[in-house]
């Protein structure tokens, strides 16, 4: 199986050089990453492993943090570490730290001293001396205003800053959730300072080599060897943020442009920018003007501004300037939705701008698990392949790394949510292969709050195998939960069945529909408004006994509703913030009592670890899962 994928490899490495030689280079300007003259021909390259000491099974992070580097413009820290990692010979990349991470051969620890929370960390077993983290590897000229700035800042702002640039700085991968709200904006900008600083310092290398190769052929061209200026990929762009909405992306252009500020930076076509993902001139965004607490502060959040989710833009960075809508094999930076880059895909019949991602952040993947989760998976899938066209690519400045089909091994990814499901979990578990290790933000949920009084049960099914899962929840519900609650007089109407799975949602519609035998009304995220209204007005009325409601209706809408005294949670939902609003809407109705008028059933299998963990709080779903 080895030797048919390097084969594959080989193939597509031997098209991609023939084509290449038949087409005639472009001229293209001094900033885009390419050389000042062609190196004809490349020598083997072979990779060793170092020996080294034991790993420190627990660590924690030091205090102090700074970055470092007397020049200005070219740290030679900063360098060094962006070598060690992106190099043409990284240092952690070897056969046997492929091979660890491909049999997930992993020696794990816990830090648990950061502003982060508890990070697990997986390091490939080979590897005996791990990167430490202990400092911020930003060159000074990024790092220096951006301290001044956050000095200003609260201390604990400060300190979350210098945690996550401390675990960035040593090219892991991260995985963070239940990061509060307070602090996304922080997290942000800490991230972007990261993201700028991994484009200048390639950029700073390549320029470097350029000049080097250029006095060579005035001088003597057989002076360098090849391997010496080994430092591109395919293409340009090496930078990937995945974001659900163009009001994400404005956010992270404010937060990487806090680090390019005028008139030490000039930012090109920022206003055509700001028109296209800020909302139309006149327009009164109510989210954003309402009252406090008019609207749930996480959806206030969440869609203020503008919610398109079709959306795909570059970013080249040069020295002086951050131009926007540059083309994407022009850019560094990919700033786009899974649905926008999908179509892009799908128009251009290849993903050859992703061969050379080197960092990925994907924010905001509660949002995108309520989008099509699907693109979100495609896009990932088309990352680090080799390309299937030339594009004018000087193979003798490609790290060898990329030429043998590798890259996703130094890719360094950037996974951001509220909160962790088994998707995303499993995006972190089999996509990320960085042979540098990762981290996994750990978190100890609370009991979410909910009105004193109100009588919650939780009703378990056993389930062996996570495939039969849909299943046996469908025949759970369908054979033991609502044949008992029909056959209460007062359970059997003003009933509310939460639903969290949109594929669950469908069933359970048809089966309603055509078995049940109970009146019902449906609020899915495809109901329009006047299918809304009615619906709503039905069920306060008591003209259907059952109202059926889809998370992804109530994460998009986030209507109270009325007329509810039962609630039956098909699965406990995603977010935890919705349990506690669908137990709350009871008490908006005048003269209901809590303790005797309302009550919650939850149905929940050992699979539902993740979602049960966010509403009983940590200890209280090991109970739940123990006293099965």
């Amino acid at each position: 199986m080895a030797e048919d994928s390097f084969n594959n490899t080989a193939t597509r490495l031997l098209t991609l050089l023939n084509v290449s030689a038949t087409k005639k280079r472009k001229r293209v300007e001094e900033d885009v990453f390419v050389p000042a003259e062609k190196l004809n021909k490349r020598r083997t390259v072979s990779f060793t492993e170092t020996e080294i000491t034991p790993p420190i099974p627990e660590s924690t992070v030091v205090t102090e943090i700074i970055a470092e580097g007397d020049n200005e413009d070219d740290p030679a820290h900063s360098i060094d570490n962006y070598e060690r990692h992106f190099g043409r010979t990284p240092i952690s990349f070897t056969e046997s730290t492929r091979n660890d991470v491909d049999n997930k051969n992993f020696t794990t620890s816990r830090i648990s001293s950061t502003k982060l929370g508890v990070l697990n960390s997986s390091i490939p077993s080979s590897i005996q001396e791990p990167v430490e983290m202990k400092s911020i590897d930003i060159s000074n000229r990024l790092y220096g205003p951006f301290k001044a700035r956050k000095e200003k800042q609260s201390l604990e702002t400060r300190t979350l800053q210098d945690d996550l640039l401390a675990a960035l700085s040593t090219r892991r991968d991260l995985y963070l959730t239940g990061t509060p709200l307070n602090f996304t904006k922080a997290t942000r900008e800490a991230t972007s300072l990261h993201l700028l600083n991994h484009v200048s310092m390639k950029r700073k290398r390549v320029l470097k080599n350029n000049e080097r190769l250029a006095t060579a052929a005035k001088a003597d061209p057989d002076s360098i060897s090849p391997e010496e200026v080994q430092d591109q990929g395919f293409t340009r762009p090496s930078v990937l943020i995945l974001l659900p909405f163009r009001s994400s992306a404005l956010a992270w252009f404010n937060a990487l442009t806090t680090h390019t500020p005028s008139p030490q930076y000039q930012i090109e076509n920022q206003v055509r920018f700001l028109a296209e993902y800020g909302l139309p001139s006149g327009t009164v965004d109510k989210l954003a003007s309402a009252d406090p607490g008019e609207y749930p502060r996480d959806h206030v959040e969440m869609f203020q501004g503008n919610v398109d989710d079709d959306f795909r833009v570059g970013l080249k960075i040069t020295k002086r300037s951050v131009k926007m809508f540059t083309e994407f094999y022009g850019s560094d930076i990919i700033i786009a939705s899974p649905l926008g880059l999908k179509r892009s895909i799908d128009k251009e019949k290849n993903a050859d701008y992703l061969s050379s991602i080197e960092i990925l952040v994907v924010d905001q993947m509660d949002a995108l698990l309520m989008q099509n989760w699907d693109h979100t998976k495609t896009i990932l899938s088309n990352l680090n392949q080799l390309p299937k066209e030339s594009r004018d690519t000087d193979f003798s400045r490609i790290k060898p790394w990329y030429l043998d089909g590798h890259a996703a091994y130094l890719r360094q990814s950037i996974l951001i949510s509220p909160f962790e499901t088994p998707e995303t979990r499993s995006i972190f578990n089999t996509t990320l292969k960085n042979v540098e290790g990762k981290y996994r933000v750990e978190k100890r949920w609370s009991p979410v709050d909910v009105p004193e009084g109100i009588d919650q049960s939780f009703s378990f099914f056993d389930c062996s195998n996570p495939r039969e899962e849909p299943d046996k929840r469908f025949h759970h519900f369908t054979s033991t939960v609502i044949p008992s609650t029909l056959k209460s007089a007062v359970q059997s109407t003003n009933t509310l069945v939460f639903i969290p799975s949109s594929f669950d949602f469908i069933r359970v519609q048809h089966w309603f529909k055509k078995e049940s035998g109970v009146t019902f009304a449906i609020l899915s995220e495809y109901s329009t408004s006047q299918e809304i209204s009615r619906s709503r007005q039905a069920f306060f009325s008591g003209k259907v006994s059952f109202l059926l409601v889809s998370e992804r209706f109530h994460f998009y809408r986030r209507y109270k509703l009325r007329g509810i005294r039962n609630i039956i949670f098909y699965a406990p939902p995603d977010h935890p913030q919705f349990y506690t609003e669908m137990v709350s809407f009871p008490l908006l109705d005048d003269g209901v009592d809590a303790s005797e008028d309302v009550t919650v059933k939850v149905v929940y299998s050992k699979y539902d670890w993740f979602r049960l963990e966010r509403i009983a709080g940590t200890a209280g779903a090991g109970e739940l899962v123990k006293g099965m």
